[in-house]
Formats: structure tokens, C-alpha cells, sequence
């Protein structure tokens, strides 16, 4: 199980894994940074597509010597997602990125069902991927991007991608935390409901889902014990499932803000993408550049084992 994004780097490293990223809206600072970075540290090879006059100057301020990478001149961000995936589609590159385009943008050009590079009958979800020092590893919180006001359907749905995600990253005993507002079940708070619901569910071995859950009580062995919260998953979630959006949106950000957290975003439920806010760092984008190496290298070895 990986702890922290250096033991994902170094073990990429050893492995001699390298993916091609084609960065849509290359023309920005921070992504344009993180797949530099990346590229320097032999992970990845760049293509960047968005206005090649900026993204010329922004590689020459970062000293990267444009040759390179393959650029294209694209002004628009549905030209570059749409292209970036015709590549995919045909073999000449790995894993699209976010860079500088409105998130809808990017997102719809991955649920197009034309294009086929979503999973069939999947419903597609962000997760985020944060370092949690108290526990000196990885917590994931899902979701946090796409799925505005999810239904009890579409939360087993969340479940289940995020858990993917977190098997590329070595986990195999999971603790699923549902969160709401409170930690007791309330006819009038449907996301309690829900949370009862999910965890009397039947899931498969390894993976306890329960909840509701508050977040101090979810992640904290001693809020748990403190509130006399006596389950298996009270202050041990290793994976927190959010009522909705909105809630999901605050959490991925306030990692950044308030907790500075190293943080990686990541989509599920489709082919490996890398998805962050515009307004995120390039350390948190060059995260996600691994995060979404792991997924692409994980989903080859499950395609190999299943023939």
C-alpha cells in the first residue's frame, strides 16, 4: 500500500512506467508546470495542446526546451478534450489533462458515449486522494467533482469507483464512512437515510460500509469515543463518502485552503483523466499525474488477468 505521493513516484520510477499525458489547455502555469515536472522525472511524455505562442513563453520561463513535446495550436477547450481523446482512442496517447478550460468542458467530452471511453453502465465520479498525517498515509473522499445530488443508486455507484481507485493504490481492507451533518439517522435528513441504507447493503469481502457518520467522528478515534460511537468504521474511515456536491466541493478544496494537505483529483469510472481546479497548485496536479499513472497501470493488470 502506498502511505505518501514520493513512494508513488519512486515506485514508478523503479518500475520504468512512463504514459503519455496530453495536457488540453496547455497554456497554463500550474498544469503546465506539473507535467514538466513529471517529464523531467521520467514518468510521462508531454503533448500540450492550447495556444502555442503562450505555452512556448510559459516553457521557456520554466527553462524546458519546447522540443520536447508535441504542441498543437488550439484555441478552445473542446477542440483540445476532443482531440486529446481522439488520441486516446487510437492508441497514440494515455491519459487526457485538465489544464486551463472550464471543468464542464473537459467532463462532458469524457461522458460522450460517441467516443467509448466510458465504462459501460458507469456512472463517472471524482475522488480525491489526500495525505492524512494523524495516520501517516492516504484518504480518499469521493464525491467530490461531478455528481450534484446523487441518488442511494448513484452513491453505490461512488462506492464502488472509489474503491477501484484505492485498490490501484494498494489498499485491500477498506473502511467506507458515510457522512452527513450528524451521526444519528433522521427521517428529515435524507443523506441519514441513505447512510443507513448503504450499510446494510451486501458488499463484497474486505469493504465495511457504514454510517451515518459526522466528519470528526468518521476520521477521529477519539471524537468516536468521546460521542460513544462503538463501530467498526467510527474513526478508522479510509474512505469518506459525501452527502452531495456541494459538500464535496468544499471538503477537495479546503484541503488545499485550510488544511495544505498534498491532495490529488482524480475521475473514476472512465479512462484514467486528470481533473483539478484551475485555481489548484502544481503540486496537487502533478499528484494527480500520478494518481492517474497508478489507475492506467492497475486497470492493464485487471484487463491482463481477466483474459
Amino acid at each position: 500500500m502506498f502511505t505518501n505521493f514520493d513512494d508513488i513516484a519512486s515506485y514508478l520510477t523503479d518500475e520504468g512506467i512512463k504514459k503519455t499525458v496530453v495536457l488540453c489547455g496547455a497554456h497554463d502555469d500550474a498544469a503546465l508546470g506539473a507535467v514538466v515536472d513529471a517529464r523531467r522525472k521520467g514518468l510521462i511524455e508531454g503533448i500540450l495542446l492550447g495556444q502555442e505562442k503562450e505555452v512556448r513563453a510559459l516553457l521557456s520561463d520554466l527553462d524546458e526546451d519546447p522540443a520536447n513535446y508535441e504542441i498543437a495550436d488550439i484555441h478552445t477547450g473542446a477542440q483540445a478534450t476532443n482531440l486529446a481523446l481522439d488520441m486516446i482512442k487510437h492508441g497514440w496517447a494515455d491519459i487526457p489533462m485538465k489544464g486551463l478550460m472550464q471543468s464542464a468542458t473537459f467532463i462532458w467530452a469524457l461522458i460522450d458515449k460517441e467516443r467509448g471511453l466510458c465504462e459501460p453502465g458507469r456512472k463517472v465520479t471524482h475522488t480525491t486522494a489526500f495525505y492524512y498525517p494523524p495516520r501517516d498515509r492516504f484518504v480518499f473522499a469521493s464525491d467530490t467533482s461531478f455528481v450534484r445530488e446523487p441518488t442511494l443508486e448513484d452513491k453505490v455507484q461512488i462506492i464502488e469507483n472509489a474503491v477501484g481507485l484505492m485498490r490501484a493504490f494498494g489498499f485491500e481492507d477498506i473502511n467506507v464512512g458515510v457522512l452527513s451533518a450528524i451521526e444519528d439517522v433522521k427521517e428529515n435528513i435524507p443523506s441519514t437515510v441513505d447512510a443507513q441504507k448503504l450499510s446494510e447493503m451486501d458488499w463484497p469481502e474486505g469493504i465495511v460500509v457504514e454510517g451515518p457518520f459526522a466528519l470528526d467522528n468518521a476520521l477521529d478515534p477519539h471524537s468516536a469515543e468521546h460521542k460513544g460511537i462503538d463501530r467498526p468504521v467510527a474513526g478508522k474511515a479510509d474512505l469518506l463518502v459525501v452527502p452531495d456536491f456541494l459538500t464535496g466541493n468544499v471538503l477537495y478544496k479546503s484541503l488545499h485552503f485550510f488544511g495544505h494537505l498534498p491532495y490529488a483529483g482524480t475521475v473514476c469510472g472512465t479512462i484514467p483523466a486528470i481533473l483539478t481546479s484551475r485555481s489548484d497548485e502544481a503540486d496537487a496536479k502533478y499528484h494527480s499525474i500520478l494518481a492517474a499513472i497508478l489507475q492506467s497501470v492497475h486497470r492493464e493488470r485487471m484487463a491482463s488477468d481477466a483474459h
